[in-house]
């Protein structure tokens, strides 16, 4: 196991933060020593530090599950830029860029690699992490796995055998949006009964929430929301699909 300054070191030197904030060394330091976590921690809480340190210093490759191709590619340029090895495995990628990252991977010169779970749950990754020294399994936007949560993804239940066939390798599972049902739907479908809780809570204060019902035009709604409260202000405008916001967008412009 390491020390606390290990991890520390890697914070300031890596990440260029000074200090842990709320369980993040708590977490860090019990993934490193090998235990299987289940992290609840609103957005901008520094969820994925909680994985990428430990990565970085237990020996071989953490596997990070992530179910969007877009949160992939900002995770690992991020990474790059501050010098780890980090690549993703997704459909964006040419076969030979893939071959070029499997091969990387075999060879131990990764970091961290980035797959979505559907890719996961073939025979040639199954195969492929056979022949690889893992660090550790992360789990990120673990609310998928739960028929309650919003963004269910039924190929989050396979998951599950990564306990049965790695049962050596320490996971950590995470999410900025998790109700009690959707706990118990997380723990339960990924096997984490015995693993610790850390439940940072989901409330930011510096947020405020306002519902405004339906009027049937739901874009001239927004048009008028912007105009009245926020004319000439920056703003950001979430919709469910990549293509939804591409439509809004060119809309309010």
């Amino acid at each position: 196991m390491h020390d606390d300054s290990a991890a520390l070191k890697v914070l300031r030197e890596v990440f260029g933060f000074e200090h842990f904030r709320g369980p993040q060394q708590a977490i860090i330091e019990h993934v490193m020593a090998g235990g299987d976590a289940l992290v609840l921690m609103p957005t901008g809480g520094g969820k994925s530090l909680c994985y990428q340190i430990p990565a970085l210093l237990r020996e071989g490759t953490a596997i990070v599950v992530s179910p969007l191709i877009a949160l992939m590619q900002d995770q690992v340029a991020a990474l790059i830029q501050n010098g780890v090895r980090a690549a993703y495995l997704n459909s964006s990628l040419e076969m030979h860029e893939a071959m070029e990252v499997e091969n990387r991977l075999r060879a131990g010169e990764l970091d961290l690699l980035y797959v979505a779970p559907e890719r996961l749950a073939t025979a040639r990754m199954q195969m492929l992490l056979e022949q690889t020294h893992i660090a550790l399994f992360a789990i990120d936007e673990a609310h998928c796995v739960s028929q309650w949560g919003h963004d269910f993804r039924p190929e989050y239940r396979q998951l599950s055998h990564l306990h049965q066939r790695f049962p050596d390798v320490p996971r950590i599972a995470l999410t900025a949006t998790a109700d009690v049902p959707t706990r118990h739907d997380i723990m339960e479908h990924l096997q984490l009964q015995e693993a610790a809780l850390y439940n940072n809570g989901f409330d930011r204060p510096n947020i405020r929430y306002h519902i405004a019902e339906n009027q049937g035009n739901a874009k001239e709604q927004l048009l008028s929301f912007i105009r009245e409260h926020h004319d000439g202000e920056a703003g950001i405008v979430y919709c469910l699909s990549r293509r939804k916001v591409e439509e809004t967008a060119a809309w309010l412009a």
